[in-house]
C-alpha cells in the first residue's frame, strides 16, 4: 500500500518591532502547533524595548527559529518582503507577535492546501478583538458550511452577498503566488496586505476553513488606523490601488474586484477618487455603492454602540461563529497596557 504523502511545509515570518511583552505567548503558540512549521523567521526592527534578549533565548531553545536583526529600521512591509525572500516552505504565514494563533491552525490549513495545490492561499475565521471597546467578533463566517476551495467566481458570489472576508493573520499564503502578485508593494504601506492577499486570491482561488483558529487584537495606534489619518497618504495609497488595478498583469484580478464590489472596503476616500478620476469610474458599480453605504452605516453605529449591546448584535447578526467551531484556550487574554503600532 502507498504510503500518504508528506504535508506541504509553512515557513512563519514575523517582523517584530518592540513586542517583546507578547513573545512568551505568541511563539509557543506557533512552536506546540500539532504541524509545527519548518521554520520561523523572526526579523527585529531596531527594538529598543529590551526584547532581542528575549528573542536570543528562544533562538537559542528552538532551532527552527532564524534570527535576523536589522541594522536599521525597515518597517513592516520590508521586513514581509525580506522574509518571503528567505522563506523555505511551500507556504507563508505572516505571524504577528501581539496576535495569537490557536491549536490546529497549521495542520487544518496544510491538510487542505495539499488537495488544492493550485489555491493561492487558506484562510480561516478570524477572532477579532477591540482592546479599547471590548468588542469581539468573528470575521469570515459563513462563506461555506465546511472546509473547502472557493474559485474566484464563488468569490464574486460571496462578496456580492456580503460573505467574503479573507482574514490575513489566519492565511497560509503560497509563496510562488505571493511572489507572482509582487509581495507587499512598499507604496501601498498599511493596504499592502489586502492587495497581496486579494490578487492572488482572485487569481487562484482560496480554500476556507470555518474554524476560529486565530486571534486579531486591534490597537488604537496600528499602523492601519494611524496611516489613515493622514489623508493625504491614504489617497495616494488608494489611488496606487487603483492604478495597479487597471495594468494588463492585473486585468483579470481588477475585473473580478470591480465586479464583486470589493474596494467598498475603502468607503467615501476612494469613492471621491473614482468620482473625480474617469479612468476610476469603472469600478463604481451598484454593488459596490451598496456595500459603501452599508459598511459606512455599521462603522458609524459602532461608534456609539454599547459593548454589551454590540456583542449581542454580533451574534445575531451572524459575526460570531458557531460554538462547534470556537478553539478553547486558556491564555488568550492580552495585556492592554501596550502603545506599539501593529
Amino acid at each position: 500500500m502507498a504510503s500518504e504523502s508528506p504535508l506541504p511545509t509553512v515557513s512563519v515570518v514575523m517582523p517584530h518591532f518592540n513586542h517583546g511583552r507578547y513573545l512568551d505567548t505568541a511563539l509557543p503558540a506557533m512552536l506546540h502547533q500539532t504541524v509545527p512549521p519548518l521554520e520561523i523567521i523572526l526579523i527585529d526592527d531596531c527594538s529598543t524595548d529590551g526584547s532581542l534578549v528575549v528573542l536570543e533565548k528562544f533562538a537559542r531553545t528552538y532551532p527552527s527559529i532564524r534570527l535576523i536583526r536589522n541594522t536599521r529600521n525597515q518597517g513592516v512591509n520590508a521586513n514581509c518582503n525580506l522574509g518571503l525572500d528567505l522563506a523555505r516552505g511551500d507556504y507563508v504565514h505572516f505571524g504577528a507577535a501581539d496576535d495569537e494563533i490557536y491549536p490546529g491552525l497549521y495542520e487544518h490549513s496544510l491538510k487542505l492546501l495539499q488537495q488544492h495545490p493550485h489555491a493561492a492561499l487558506c484562510c480561516t475565521i478570524g477572532d477579532w478583538h477591540e482592546l479599547t471597546t471590548g468588542f469581539n467578533w468573528h470575521v469570515g463566517v459563513g462563506m461555506a458550511d465546511a472546509s473547502s476551495y472557493l474559485s474566484p467566481v464563488r468569490m464574486v458570489e460571496l462578496e456580492r452577498a456580503n460573505n467574503l472576508f479573507i482574514a490575513s493573520h489566519t492565511a497560509l499564503v503560497r509563496r510562488q503566488a505571493a511572489l507572482e502578485v509582487g509581495k507587499f508593494i512598499p507604496e501601498l504601506k498599511w493596504h499592502a496586505d489586502w492587495f497581496m492577499l486579494h490578487t492572488a486570491g482572485f487569481r487562484y482561488g482560496i480554500c476556507y476553513i470555518p474554524e476560529a483558529l486565530a486571534r486579531f487584537n486591534i490597537f488604537p495606534s496600528s499602523y492601519y488606523k494611524s496611516g489613515r489619518q493622514d489623508e493625504a497618504a491614504h489617497r495616494m495609497v488608494l489611488t496606487r490601488i487603483l492604478d495597479l488595478l487597471r495594468k494588463p498583469e492585473f486585468e483579470k484580478e481588477g475585473a473580478l474586484l470591480g465586479e464583486a464590489g470589493s474596494l467598498f472596503l475603502f468607503g467615501w476616500p476612494i469613492l471621491k477618487l473614482m468620482l473625480s478620476h474617469r479612468e476610476y469610474r469603472k469600478f463604481i458599480t451598484p454593488t459596490f455603492m451598496r456595500k459603501s453605504l452599508w459598511h459606512s452605516a455599521k462603522l458609524q453605529a459602532k461608534k456609539v454602540t454599547p459593548r454589551y449591546l454590540a456583542n449581542w448584535y454580533f451574534r445575531l447578526a451572524g459575526y460570531r461563529a458557531p460554538k462547534r467551531s470556537l478553539v478553547s484556550v486558556s491564555a488568550t487574554q492580552p495585556r492592554i497596557d501596550v502603545d506599539q503600532h501593529k
